[in-house]
């Protein structure tokens, strides 16, 4: 299984904060959110479409190429300012 968590504002977004799904479906992060993105237009737009989508595997920044394995964490983050 993959652990998936949605932070900040993708929580309402999308309606949930986490989820698991089977791992062997999923290769890399963008094969996951290519299925991601299937359930909705507000999940192409918080995940597929979203160039500064921010995105952590077991803790690590990662990217849409970053390999999946089974027991992963995959965090989603909205783009984040500071000041």
């Amino acid at each position: 299984m993959l652990d998936i968590y949605y932070f900040a504002s993708f929580r309402e977004i999308l309606g949930q904060s986490d989820e698991q799904l089977e791992a062997t479906q999923y290769t890399t992060v963008s094969t996951l959110i290519e299925s991601l993105a299937t359930r909705g237009e507000q999940w192409q737009q918080a995940l597929l479409n979203n160039t500064n989508l921010q995105i952590a595997v077991n803790h690590d920044i990662a990217s849409r190429q970053t390999s999946l394995k089974p027991g992963d964490e995959i965090a989603f983050f909205p783009p984040v300012t500071g000041g």
